[in-house]
């Protein structure tokens, strides 16, 4: 699955220089291909174990890789801009190398610790709060999209930036929904086993931080504060923040969740919010720094001296 998210990646490539319909479809078409073949890997390992799609930080990753493709299938069937087929690509690509990394051993069908030995709490607040991190990276990866086509190609239009705004927002409205659904069931299953609702848990306080956010960027847009520019900056510091949850706060050594512990990491995440910080930066630079803009002026400036020798 790994290699053919790489060559939808390239077909999408090809289809920015020659042929943009023909090369899309055919990407599209190869995500069909790799999404299937990404669902029979999943279901087999649902089979396998016996156990819902995620118990533990491998599957995770093999389950927020396979929502962020389905969510790039739907945006690209809605809009139909190409766009779908560079978030399936990309976020499939990316999770199943995080996955691979994961691995360790080869092992990854572990044994559950007691806490985790239930299938209806894997079944709906684990899901619920890894579909919460899954939309939240996909409403990252489409800002960041917005963000580095219009600074860096002059192909940006308003109206590509409006879809791509829209999809930006509605992958964030389901966000908001999974996060805090599963952030509330987790409290109800921390209740049913701890005794306790809630305990300030570095766990319990990364996934706060995911619905915080998502409320942040939403209260944001409806009252004005921020238009599409805005919202694709903070949908890319969302990444920072579903990063922090899923694998900053097991840095931190401590907590109940210490089947959630990873080594190793932290300088990977923190180049990965380098990155994320630089692209939102440029995407708060004055509008006539991008290359977008600069290219639109020429058009306009070209379209009015044909009119004026006409």
């Amino acid at each position: 699955s790994i290699i053919f998210y790489m060559l939808v990646f390239l077909l999408v490539a090809l289809s920015w220089l020659i042929k943009p319909e023909w090369f899309n479809r055919a990407a599209l078409w190869l995500v069909y291909l790799t999404f299937a073949l990404h669902t029979y890997g999943l279901v087999s390992r649902i089979i396998i174990s016996g156990r819902p799609p995620v118990t533990n930080l491998y599957s995770s990753a093999v389950f927020i890789g396979w929502a962020a493709v389905l969510a790039g299938i739907i945006i690209e069937r809605v809009y139909r801009m190409g766009i779908g087929n560079v978030i399936a690509s990309a976020a499939g690509f990316a999770t199943l190398l995080i996955a691979q990394n994961l691995a360790g051993d080869g092992d990854t069908f572990t044994v559950l610790v007691a806490v985790l030995d239930t299938q209806f709490w894997l079944a709906t607040h684990v899901v619920c709060i890894t579909e919460g991190y899954t939309s939240t990276y996909v409403a990252g990866l489409l800002g960041m999209v917005y963000i580095m086509r219009g600074v860096c190609t002059p192909s940006f239009s308003d109206s590509f930036g409006k879809n791509l705004a829209r999809a930006i927002y509605g992958t964030t409205c389901t966000a908001m929904f999974f996060s805090f659904v599963g952030t509330v069931l987790g409290g109800l299953w921390a209740d049913d086993s701890w005794g306790r609702f809630w305990g300030w848990d570095p766990k319990e306080n990364g996934a706060l931080i995911i619905v915080l956010w998502n409320a942040l960027v939403l209260h944001a847009r409806w009252d004005g504060m921020i238009k599409d520019r805005g919202l694709a900056v903070l949908a890319v510091l969302g990444n920072i923040t579903v990063s922090w949850s899923w694998f900053g706060v097991n840095e931190l050594g401590v907590g109940l969740h210490s089947y959630g512990f990873t080594e190793g990491v932290m300088l990977a995440l923190g180049l990965f919010c380098i990155t994320q910080l630089a692209i939102a930066g440029a995407g708060c630079l004055p509008r006539r720094l991008w290359w977008s803009h600069r290219a639109a002026i020429k058009r306009a400036d070209t379209e009015s001296d044909k009119t004026s020798a006409a």
